[in-house]
């Protein structure tokens, strides 16, 4: 299974962005996708996750109410809609696969996109 993100840019505070990822792979059949983070000298951090079946969502609590996970199934792919970011949204953002939306039950992971926001 691969996992690549896109859509990291340097953006300013308020702005908005959008991360998307793509799963390819003959046995690709996790049930559910996770974004995380990490900022430099910090520990890696929970986003969004979403279920490929039903579509249930959850949210970290630092992002809830400013970004939003979707997924389009045809596509194989997940994006993370960013909204009203700040400073300390500044981290690597991680795209995961795995078979539930707890943190520890992500067994694939892409190679990250830097997401910068300046203030």
């Amino acid at each position: 299974v691969q996992l690549v993100e896109s859509g990291g840019g340097l953006v300013q505070a308020g702005d908005s962005l959008r991360l998307s990822c793509t799963a390819s792979g003959r046995t690709f059949t996790s049930a559910a996708m996770g974004w995380f983070r990490q900022a430099p000298g910090k520990g890696r951090e929970f986003v969004a996750a979403i279920r490929w079946a039903g579509g249930n969502t959850y949210y970290g609590d630092s992002v809830k109410g400013r970004f939003t996970i979707s997924r389009d199934n045809a596509k194989n792919t997940v994006y993370l809609q960013m909204n009203s970011l700040r400073p300390e949204d500044t981290a690597v953002y991680y795209c995961a696969a795995g078979w539930g939306v707890g943190v520890g039950m992500y067994n694939f992971w892409g190679q990250g996109t830097q997401v910068t926001v300046s203030s």
